[in-house]
Protein backbone atom coordinates (compact mmCIF):
# COMPACT_ATOMS: atom_id res chain seq x y z
CA UNK A 1 0.00 0.00 0.00
CA UNK A 2 1.27 3.08 -0.98
CA UNK A 3 0.64 6.71 0.57
CA UNK A 4 -0.35 9.57 -1.75
CA UNK A 5 1.08 12.64 -0.56
CA UNK A 6 -1.47 15.46 -0.82
CA UNK A 7 -1.08 18.66 -2.13
CA UNK A 8 -1.31 21.51 -0.05
CA UNK A 9 -4.53 23.35 -0.43
CA UNK A 10 -4.17 26.85 -1.28
CA UNK A 11 -6.18 29.68 0.79
CA UNK A 12 -7.20 30.90 -2.65
CA UNK A 13 -9.27 27.70 -2.63
CA UNK A 14 -11.88 28.82 -0.03
CA UNK A 15 -12.49 31.92 -2.76
CA UNK A 16 -12.80 29.56 -5.45
CA UNK A 17 -15.60 27.30 -4.10
CA UNK A 18 -17.11 30.08 -2.31
CA UNK A 19 -17.36 31.41 -6.12
CA UNK A 20 -18.39 28.68 -7.18
CA UNK A 21 -21.17 27.79 -5.16
CA UNK A 22 -22.26 31.67 -6.19
CA UNK A 23 -22.19 30.54 -9.76
CA UNK A 24 -24.35 27.70 -8.95
CA UNK A 25 -27.21 29.12 -7.06
CA UNK A 26 -27.51 31.93 -9.39
CA UNK A 27 -28.12 29.22 -12.29
CA UNK A 28 -30.69 28.30 -9.69
CA UNK A 29 -31.97 31.67 -9.21
CA UNK A 30 -31.94 32.87 -13.09
CA UNK A 31 -34.25 29.11 -13.13
CA UNK A 32 -37.04 30.52 -10.78
CA UNK A 33 -36.64 34.56 -12.04
CA UNK A 34 -36.58 34.24 -15.87
CA UNK A 35 -39.50 31.69 -15.42
CA UNK A 36 -41.87 33.55 -17.47
CA UNK A 37 -38.66 34.78 -20.15
CA UNK A 38 -37.42 33.06 -23.25
CA UNK A 39 -36.89 29.26 -22.99
CA UNK A 40 -33.58 29.86 -25.46
CA UNK A 41 -32.11 33.10 -23.02
CA UNK A 42 -32.82 30.98 -19.77
CA UNK A 43 -31.39 27.65 -20.60
CA UNK A 44 -28.20 29.64 -22.02
CA UNK A 45 -27.84 31.72 -18.81
CA UNK A 46 -28.20 28.09 -16.85
CA UNK A 47 -25.82 26.27 -18.82
CA UNK A 48 -23.12 29.02 -18.77
CA UNK A 49 -23.62 29.68 -14.88
CA UNK A 50 -23.43 25.86 -14.36
CA UNK A 51 -20.22 25.86 -16.81
CA UNK A 52 -18.30 29.17 -15.25
CA UNK A 53 -19.67 27.02 -11.69
CA UNK A 54 -17.82 23.91 -12.89
CA UNK A 55 -14.90 25.15 -14.18
CA UNK A 56 -14.07 27.05 -11.04
CA UNK A 57 -14.77 24.15 -9.04
CA UNK A 58 -12.47 21.88 -10.88
CA UNK A 59 -9.90 24.70 -10.46
CA UNK A 60 -9.39 23.60 -6.94
CA UNK A 61 -7.07 21.60 -5.96
CA UNK A 62 -9.83 18.86 -4.91
CA UNK A 63 -11.40 19.54 -8.07
CA UNK A 64 -8.13 18.83 -10.13
CA UNK A 65 -7.75 15.80 -8.18
CA UNK A 66 -11.69 14.51 -8.68
CA UNK A 67 -11.35 15.40 -11.91
CA UNK A 68 -8.31 12.79 -12.33
CA UNK A 69 -9.61 10.01 -10.22
CA UNK A 70 -13.18 10.52 -12.59
CA UNK A 71 -10.41 9.78 -15.79
CA UNK A 72 -8.20 6.83 -13.98
CA UNK A 73 -12.32 5.67 -13.20
CA UNK A 74 -13.09 6.06 -16.82
CA UNK A 75 -9.88 4.36 -17.91
CA UNK A 76 -10.22 1.48 -15.64
CA UNK A 77 -14.01 0.81 -16.91
CA UNK A 78 -12.60 0.35 -19.93
CA UNK A 79 -10.90 -2.72 -19.06
CA UNK A 80 -13.39 -4.23 -17.79
CA UNK A 81 -14.80 -8.01 -19.37
CA UNK A 82 -18.38 -7.64 -19.53
CA UNK A 83 -20.47 -10.49 -20.36
CA UNK A 84 -21.79 -11.24 -23.32
CA UNK A 85 -25.46 -11.50 -23.84
CA UNK A 86 -25.72 -15.26 -23.13
CA UNK A 87 -24.02 -15.34 -19.93
CA UNK A 88 -25.78 -12.12 -18.52
CA UNK A 89 -29.30 -14.74 -19.76
CA UNK A 90 -27.75 -18.08 -18.48
CA UNK A 91 -26.30 -16.03 -14.60
CA UNK A 92 -30.03 -14.24 -14.45
CA UNK A 93 -31.98 -17.63 -15.42
CA UNK A 94 -29.93 -19.22 -12.41
CA UNK A 95 -30.68 -16.52 -10.12
CA UNK A 96 -34.34 -16.56 -10.30
CA UNK A 97 -34.52 -20.44 -9.99
CA UNK A 98 -31.93 -19.99 -7.01
CA UNK A 99 -34.26 -17.46 -5.19
CA UNK A 100 -37.73 -19.56 -6.35
CA UNK A 101 -36.26 -22.66 -4.26
CA UNK A 102 -35.40 -20.53 -1.43
CA UNK A 103 -38.40 -19.08 -1.30
CA UNK A 104 -40.53 -22.18 -1.47
CA UNK A 105 -38.15 -23.74 1.41
CA UNK A 106 -38.81 -20.28 3.61
CA UNK A 107 -42.09 -21.00 2.70
CA UNK A 108 -42.60 -25.04 3.94
CA UNK A 109 -40.57 -23.75 6.95
CA UNK A 110 -42.97 -21.07 7.94
CA UNK A 111 -46.13 -23.49 7.00
CA UNK A 112 -44.55 -26.05 10.04
CA UNK A 113 -43.82 -23.46 12.68
CA UNK A 114 -47.30 -22.45 12.18
CA UNK A 115 -48.36 -25.71 12.10
CA UNK A 116 -46.24 -26.36 15.01
CA UNK A 117 -47.24 -23.70 17.05
CA UNK A 118 -50.86 -23.88 16.41
CA UNK A 119 -50.73 -27.40 17.62
CA UNK A 120 -49.04 -26.35 20.86
CA UNK A 121 -51.40 -23.37 21.56
CA UNK A 122 -55.19 -24.59 20.37
CA UNK A 123 -56.42 -27.19 23.04
CA UNK A 124 -59.25 -28.82 21.21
Amino acid sequence: MTVQEQAPTSSFDAIKWILAVVALAGAVYANHYLVDGSVLIRVGVIIALVAIGLGIGFSTTKGKTGLAFAKESRIEARKVVWPSRNETVQTTLIIIVAVTIVSLLLWGIDALIVQLINFLTVRG
